[in-house]
């Protein structure tokens, strides 16, 4: 054991004596003989951070299904546990981009719906609505966008939601052109033509 302990002593004093160390050799050379020197070379604290997928949407930090970076105690203790986040696995990220594949498939078809259909209210021509006439040009109420709903209904067996419809103020006899919003990127125009009986 004493030996051991002497030729780390001597190995340890002899490299230390090789280096250049410059003023303080002297000084090393005395801690040498006192026992062996260890030498400690510092790293810079390695930032914890994980890249994580959100199961649902959190404040301050994304929406569901977002890439994000967080802190791993952040993560640990609090994401983790109330399940709102899952650590990212190549296995994840391949099904998160299927998923998403999948997602913009259906909206592409929504939008090819939303475009067939608008080709079919600008195709069939105006519709008619029979109003009770007053004097002149006017007619007794309005003709509201739950009128043209109802007329849509009736002549093209297509539901179509009243809050989707867009109507100038309709109080007299005549030709109107009503938008529908069938899609964000798809507006449907619709003649109406308004006659009193």
């Amino acid at each position: 054991m004493a030996s051991a302990a002497a030729s780390l002593s001597w190995s340890s004093s002899s490299w230390l004596h090789g280096q250049n160390l410059g003023k303080h050799a002297s000084e090393t050379a005395r801690i040498s003989k006192r026992g062996s020197v260890f030498l400690v070379v510092g790293q810079k604290k390695a930032k914890k951070i994980r890249k994580i997928i959100l199961k649902e949407d959190v404040a301050d930090l994304g929406k569901q299904g977002e890439l994000v970076d967080v802190k791993a105690g952040y993560y640990r203790n609090f994401l983790l546990p109330m399940g709102k986040a899952q650590i990212v696995t190549p296995v994840l990220l391949k099904e998160m981009q299927m998923e998403e594949e999948r997602i913009e498939a259906e909206k592409q078809r929504v939008k090819e719906e939303a475009q067939q259909l608008a080709l079919i209210f600008e195709t069939v021509g105006a519709f008619k609505v029979k109003r009770k006439g007053g004097k002149g040009k006017q007619i007794f109420g309005s003709v509201t966008s739950q009128d043209l709903v109802d007329i849509i209904k009736a002549q093209l067996q297509r539901d179509v939601d009243k809050r989707l419809v867009t109507l100038p103020e309709i109080r007299e006899t005549g030709e109107y052109v009503a938008e529908i919003k069938l899609h964000p990127e798809v507006t449907a125009r619709v003649r109406l033509n308004v006659y009193a009986n």
